[in-house]
């Protein structure tokens, strides 16, 4: 099986040095390079033991080429040639196993047929005697030629149908490319015709071509590999990206379980608060109202029930409709002022009202309006009070205006230098509102709350 073309007669020396041994000696040593590194990689990644497949393919390569070996290695004939004869199988051994790995066929009845093959082929050789190497040679070469030949027909066809229904059974540096298989599959079917034809053991087309092929392969390998890499890397940071996000989900969803809780807990103490006020001296207060013999004592408890109730409508916690607030809050404005003997007119919106207001803003602003009516009635002076409201651009707005004597600035100039104005603007301040006052001695007083829907 020494590597020679029957064409090397015609071409000159140098030509023919250059084709049979310098070209072949610099292809079997980047193939050995190749080979060390596909071992390396093969051992470092678990996942990538495949390619130790292609590096077995690389080296008995060069071991079959025994051209370029040293002089002090130089085997006898009969030796030499069942060396080569017993490299035959591992090449088909590397060959068929790399191309089957690479679609995901394991098959125990292959692995273990292609082991047998490689005792068997060199007991063939010894069993026939040196006489009849040339032959043996032959017939094995062609046998495991045509294994491989069909080992390539079932990675093109399993690859195809694989890529066709996208079934994801190559390794992770991805499958080899058909058409350099292909490319292999002529190249090997165009020495096996060579061979059949010429009845000889000589190579004629793999010598040069071959190695070249296998060294495209070693780096399509690579190149997978790092593409496979730079591809999980990717994955890595998307995974952490969407590890990180599903942490902030869980915490936000963990601090809005705790508010709620916590509202829950809130909204129940609240409402026992309400009841225990409703109930115990609610009940005490109106005993007093209907008991007392002071009619100044019945008075104030009945404010003090007022005022408890309206508090105990606040811890409650229920939405007031705005309509209905709105008629609270005239009959009791209304009232009040009258009994002051001081003439009230109410102007409630032209529309009709949908909105709603909180719990808290109805106690807030109903205190507002308490606290706003007692300053006409104690300071004032006045004998008329005009009371509008309307709604505008999602703010209810209270205007009360006074034709009283107005609030002297002095010495200070300031007009809420009173407890119970900065109490009003204080609660306006609460319900994310505000509350202003405008006033001068003999021109009365102007009082705007503004509180947003």
């Amino acid at each position: 099986m020494r590597t020679s073309v029957p064409w090397s007669s015609a071409l000159a020396p140098e030509t023919s040095l250059f084709w049979l041994h310098s070209l072949p000696a610099l292809f079997n040593a980047m193939l050995l390079g190749m080979a060390a590194w596909l071992v390396m990689l093969a051992w470092l990644q678990r996942g990538e033991r495949r390619l130790a497949y292609l590096a077995g393919l690389m080296l008995a390569w060069v071991s079959l080429n025994t051209g370029l070996w040293p002089a002090p290695l130089a085997l006898s004939s009969s030796l030499d040639a069942l060396l080569r004869i017993g490299l035959l199988p591992v090449l088909a051994l590397c060959a068929v196993q790399l191309l089957l790995r690479q679609v995901g066929v394991r098959d125990s009845r292959i692995d273990w047929g292609l082991r047998v093959q490689c005792g068997l082929v060199p007991l063939s050789a010894v069993l026939v005697g040196s006489a009849q190497h040339g032959n043996v040679c032959r017939f094995w070469a062609m046998l495991l030629g045509l294994q491989v030949l069909a080992a390539m027909v079932w990675f093109l066809r399993l690859s195809r149908r694989n890529s066709q229904v996208d079934v994801a059974v190559d390794p992770p540096a991805g499958p080899l490319p058909r058409w350099l298989v292909a490319l292999g599959g002529i190249l090997l079917m165009a020495e096996l015709v060579f061979q059949h034809l010429r009845q000889s053991e000589q190579l004629l087309i793999s010598p040069l071509l071959l190695p070249p092929l296998l060294m495209v392969l070693a780096l399509y390998a690579g190149a997978q590999m790092a593409k496979a890499r730079l591809t999980a890397e990717q994955q890595y940071l998307a995974l952490q990206a969407e590890v990180q996000e599903k942490i902030a989900n869980v915490e936000r969803s963990f601090a809005q379980m705790a508010e709620q809780k916590l509202e829950q807990v809130t909204e129940r103490e609240r409402k026992r608060i309400a009841a225990d006020l409703h109930d115990d001296l609610g009940a005490k207060l109106l005993t007093i109202v209907h008991t007392s013999e002071s009619d100044r004592i019945s008075t104030l408890a009945r404010e003090a029930l007022e005022e408890m109730r309206l508090s105990v409508r606040g811890l409650t916690g229920k939405p007031v409709q705005l309509l209905d607030a709105l008629g609270d809050w005239r009959a009791e404005v209304v009232s009040r002022l009258g009994q002051a003997n001081i003439l009230a007119e109410w102007k409630s919106p032209a529309e009709d009202i949908v909105h709603t207001l909180p719990a808290r803003a109805y106690v807030q602003t109903t205190r507002i309006l308490r606290e706003s009516v007692s300053n006409i009635i104690k300071h004032s002076g006045a004998t008329h009070c005009t009371v509008t409201c309307n709604v505008q651009d999602g703010d209810f707005q209270f205007i009360i205006q006074d034709n009283g004597q107005g609030i002297s600035t002095e010495p200070d100039g300031r007009l809420d230098k009173g407890h119970g104005m900065a109490s009003m603007k204080s609660r306006a301040k609460q319900m994310h509102g505000q509350c202003l006052v405008e006033s001068g001695p003999g021109w009365g007083t102007v009082i705007r709350l503004t509180i947003p829907l």
